[in-house]
């Protein structure tokens, strides 16, 4: 089948669907019993990620279980500072860490190794490709430099990654360079996912939200454009969907800006904004993912509200980011059949 009868690819290229297309961020996750039962047997998070047999199979879960219209690899955005070396482990009730990086530890850094750490992702994309229904969009992804380097700096997720926006201060070349690596490996690193097989790819920028807008411009949309531009010129039929999330006023010129051929927009976004952003090209969201742990009313209204400020235009209907471990898998079903204009139950259990 070709990409362009997949729904999501043909919003990507600027068409209207009715319904649209839905897949949700972090859908293979840990809200599912089967997700948890394929997790106890993996081992740690990172033998998950780096394992195809167990990769391919949760990733293919929540299409089995939902239908929805893409499937996301799975896998993480701290796998590329793993393939830098930098010690990175998940501990549970903690989440990421890993070793913190230095100036000295920037100028130390080595890419070209990292395609190499990472051939089981590629290899869990070829599997998908052939186990996906046909008309199911198959999304690679990374993470945006900012957002890595946060990680990288601090070694662990802070609430408003002070450590990094200090270190950019008082070291900007330093940082800089950190960012621009980070942007050529990723670039390689999204290629070779087309390659092996996605039809489209994500960028996940989830700390866009604590910069200002000078900083905003060089730590996100820069690095972002860079990669844009390196894949699209070495892959040019590439469809990339940026995701900043937090960003607020400041997506008004995201998409132009970093080249990117759909934004995905946060819960935040008001959705008169996004229909200013709809008129540019396709947008991707933003239901709050609080509405799906809530179901109900709350739920159903949500989904709604935003069918009908953004149904008439390309959307790709979406959460405003992941989906939380708490959420209710009857919700998510309802949700669905919402979308797609179903007779949807309200997703109460009695």
């Amino acid at each position: 089948m070709s990409d362009e009868s997949r729904a999501i690819m043909k919003v990507l290229g600027g068409e209207t669907l009715t319904p649209p297309p839905i897949w949700l961020m972090r859908q293979a996750g840990r809200y599912l019993p089967e997700y948890r039962e394929t997790r106890a047997k993996a081992g740690s998070f990172l033998d998950l990620c780096y394992s195809p047999d167990y990769a391919v199979e949760v990733t293919l879960q929540p299409i089995r279980r939902f239908g929805f219209d893409a499937a996301i690899l799975f896998s993480d955005i701290l796998v590329v500072p793993d393939a830098l070396k930098r010690n990175v482990r998940f501990t549970e009730g903690h989440g990421p860490e890993m070793d913190p990086i230095d100036e000295a530890g920037i100028r130390a850094l080595k890419g070209k190794d990292v395609l190499a750490h990472l051939a089981p992702v590629f290899e869990t994309l070829r599997r998908l490709r052939v186990d996906l229904p046909g008309k199911t969009t198959l999304l690679g992804f990374c993470g945006a430099p900012w957002t890595v380097a946060t990680y990288m700096i601090a070694g662990h997720g802070t609430p408003d990654q002070a450590p990094a926006r200090l270190f950019a201060y008082r070291h900007p070349e330093a940082f800089e360079h950190l960012l621009m690596l980070l942007a050529e490996i990723s670039a390689d690193y999204l290629v070779a996912q087309i390659d092996a097989g996605a039809d489209a790819v994500q960028i996940f920028d989830s700390w866009a939200g604590v910069l200002g807008g000078p900083e905003f411009e060089a730590f996100a949309v820069k690095p972002v454009a860079r990669i844009i531009t390196a894949v699209k010129e070495r892959r040019p039929a590439a469809r990339i969907i940026a995701f900043a999330k937090g960003a607020g006023l400041m997506l008004k010129d995201y998409r132009q800006k970093t080249g990117a051929d759909a934004i995905g927009l946060d819960w935040t976004v008001p959705l008169p904004l996004a229909v200013e952003l709809q008129k540019d090209g396709p947008v991707q969201g933003n239901l709050d993912p609080m509405r799906v742990v809530a179901g109900g009313r709350a739920l159903l209204e949500g989904a709604d509200d935003i069918l009908q400020h953004l149904g008439h235009g390309p959307l790709i209907f979406n959460l405003g980011h992941g989906i939380t471990p708490q959420a209710d898998p009857q919700h998510v079903a309802a949700l669905v059949e919402r979308v797609r204009g179903g007779r949807a139950t309200d997703g109460k259990k009695d």
